[in-house]
């Protein structure tokens, strides 16, 4: 035990609403292969309907997934990790403990062009990223080199909980 009080010093969450554009788009591409799957006519050639109704299907559930599980992040320190949990089911999730974070970074001007878009995106020259929406976050710097980068808002006071305890850890 670490003679800190048990629960979060921190939490931040961080929500992009146009998410949910998408999200729809996806329910409608799933509403499409149910609809072809229930009304439509087998008798056009057995194949292609099977096709397009998969198609649709999997493309309704990878788009729903996708844009649910990133429409917003929370991010929660308490004394020993940083825990970032996605979407309103907190999957996916990522825990660091602070004992392998060597420093952390604030970042005003996060952009999902950066990172390739949204979503969780590993890229080898930036190290590994959950971004929901442009604007501010925080970027933890690992001991094996390692980069982790998040967009929440108040990252600001983020990093500074995480360099006191840093400090903390060190002395």
């Amino acid at each position: 035990m670490t003679g800190h009080p048990p629960g979060p010093l921190w939490t931040g969450r961080a929500t992009n609403r146009a998410q949910w554009v998408l999200a729809a788009a996806g329910a409608a591409a799933l509403a499409l292969g149910i609809e072809l799957a229930v009304d439509a006519p087998w008798s056009s050639g057995i194949v292609p309907l099977l096709m397009a109704i998969v198609g649709c299907l999997a493309v309704g559930v990878l788009i729903l997934y996708g844009t649910l599980a990133f429409v917003q992040v929370a991010v929660t320190i308490d004394a020993e990790a940083i825990e970032v949990r996605c979407g309103h089911i907190g999957l996916p999730r990522r825990r660091v403990r602070l004992a392998e974070v060597t420093s952390a970074e604030y970042l005003p001007h996060i952009t999902p062009q950066q990172w390739g878009g949204w979503g969780h995106r590993w890229r080898p020259e930036k190290g590994t990223a959950i971004i929901v929406r442009r604007g501010e976050g925080l970027a933890l710097h690992l001991g094996d080199g390692k980069v982790f980068t998040v967009t929440v808002d108040d990252a600001e006071n983020a990093v500074r909980v995480i360099r006191t305890h840093l400090r903390a850890l060190a002395g």
